[in-house]
């Protein structure tokens, strides 16, 4: 296998959106540590089964979990944004826009989330950093369906000025009573605007693939925990409604034959899984599931300068993902684990201070490999949007064979074959995928993608132009210079000639 060493292709597009970023980044906020906690272990809302039915909370004292260790993607976050940021610091993004958690602790003595109060009219960086809109006129998604299966999608959303009019559709609410446009966290409202929201008319934040479909599916209970049957259940519900491509918003910490065989099913059925390779509050040295199965695609989130960042990653450098005995996964081979790694990543994508419409239509931000994992289901989207016919396997070695190569032997432990690029995955020609290319002996071929220029600089312009003129104003002088003295030299043989014309015709004197 080739190591890929050298500058890499995840970096280029890290570099050239740093300029565009700057003002982009002071809408990301600083998510404290301990801001996304994780639900209650015992007791479940009034609206769930009776008390001693409590489902396991989602990252709930997962194995090798760091709790809070939130922190570190904040960190990162602080970094990317806040420092930068000009005229207000984290307290003021986070006002502005509040944090959008995966779990909703204090659901029973507050309620549900309230809506934010206000709606950003600018894009996420994310959108800089993918360039969805550059396949747009190739792709948006038209005639794919995306299912969300997490803690529902706010039914407001698919209707009148929402960001999902028209395109959502509504499934079973897998605990309690009720359909799935009962959102009480948020989190999944979130993720499906990030996949499919429209684009707003002053310039917001809006989806990877905006024309694609968006299938709700609640497997969570009003907190957002979950467990293995009702991921089972949910998956099992949108591979039967017909989606191309499942996301799964929360994982869970061990294996079972439910969602193993779940996992199966679906791929048989043609649907792509998608899934985090951690919760977004906790950093995780062990594989979580579904992402550990083969054939589903681990996603780890990277903040805007393109290292893995957020939480969901080791602390052995990034992000984590499902299971490194998954090397007969569909389309690809698994990466050898780090120092206290037990887990894989597949690809990846921006996770950190991103803008998204929540419950409500204002904007939340988000932080976490969920996130992630929603851009990479939108983009799948775009890829069938194109090019329906592909199956799972082909869909799956279409987004890692195209994606933004680290520069490292691939796949890396941390990002596995890159960062997914729209760009290139829906542009690019059926090839051999990772899998092939690994036997082989060498990296998968992919196109190149369309990396966004940094601003403009205007110094090398205005100084090109100075240069230009003193040339131009030297040229100028030189060429008077020479006329006048072709003049000169004119004048004097005129005067030569005349003054022997005299002479020859006036006689010599006595």
């Amino acid at each position: 296998m080739s190591t890929g060493r050298g500058p890499g292709r995840l970096a280029r597009p890290a570099a050239a959106v740093a300029g565009g970023l700057a003002a982009l980044a002071a809408l990301a906020p600083v998510a404290a540590a301990g801001a996304v906690a994780a639900a209650p272990g015992s007791g479940l809302p009034a609206a769930g089964p009776a008390a001693g039915s409590a489902v396991p909370a989602v990252g709930n004292a997962l194995p090798g979990a760091t709790p809070g260790a939130a922190a570190g993607g904040a960190g990162a976050a602080a970094g990317a944004g806040g420092g930068a940021a000009a005229g207000g610091g984290a307290g003021t993004q986070q006002a502005e826009f509040p944090p959008m958690a995966q779990t909703l602790s204090d659901v029973r003595q507050n309620g549900c989330r309230k809506p934010a109060a206000r709606a950003a009219d600018r894009p996420s960086w994310s959108q800089v950093f993918l360039r969805p809109d550059a396949v747009w006129p190739l792709s948006r998604g038209a005639g794919v369906t995306v299912a969300v299966i997490g803690s529902g999608v706010d039914a407001g959303a698919g209707s009148g000025a929402g960001a999902l009019a028209g395109r959502l559709t509504l499934g079973p609410r897998l605990h309690g009573d009720g359909d799935a446009g009962r959102d009480c966290v948020g989190h999944g409202t979130v993720l499906a605007t990030l996949v499919a929201g429209r684009r707003p008319a002053d310039g917001g934040p809006s989806g990877v693939a905006p024309a694609a479909k968006v299938l709700a599916v609640a497997a969570t209970d009003d907190a957002g925990s979950t467990n293995a049957d009702l991921l089972a259940r949910g998956i099992r519900a949108a591979a039967d409604g017909g989606a191309r491509i499942g996301l799964v918003a929360a994982p869970i910490a061990e294996p079972a034959p439910a969602l193993a065989d779940a996992v199966g099913y679906a791929t048989a059925k043609g649907m792509l899984l998608v899934a985090p390779v951690g919760p977004d509050s906790q950093t995780v040295n062990a594989p979580v599931y579904p992402a550990g199965y083969p054939g589903v695609l681990a996603v780890a989130a990277i903040g805007s300068d393109g290292a893995p960042a957020g939480a969901g990653s080791s602390d052995a450098g990034g992000g984590s993902a499902g299971s490194a005995a998954a090397a007969g996964q569909a389309g690809g081979a698994a990466a050898a684990p780090g120092p206290g790694r037990t887990s894989r990543v597949d690809v990846t994508a921006p996770g950190e201070g991103l803008l998204a419409a929540g419950p409500g239509g204002g904007t939340f931000t988000a932080t976490g490999p969920s996130y992630a994992a929603a851009l990479v289901a939108g983009t799948a989207a775009l890829v069938l949007g194109r090019s329906p016919s592909l199956t799972v396997e082909q869909l799956a070695d279409r987004l890692r064979s195209t994606a933004y190569r680290p520069g490292t032997a691939l796949p890396d432990p941390a990002v596995g074959w890159g960062a997914v690029d729209p760009v290139t995955a829906v542009g690019a020609p059926a090839a051999a995928g990772p899998a092939a290319a690994a036997a082989a002996g060498s990296t998968p071929a992919a196109a190149e993608p369309v990396v966004v220029p940094p601003p403009p600089d205007g110094r090398p312009v205005r100084l090109a132009s100075a240069v230009t003129g003193v040339s131009l104003g030297g040229a100028v002088l030189l060429g008077l210079a020479a006329a006048a003295a072709k003049v000169g030299r004119n004048r004097a043989a005129a005067r030569d000639g005349r003054d022997r014309r005299d002479g020859a015709g006036t006689p010599a004197a006595e």
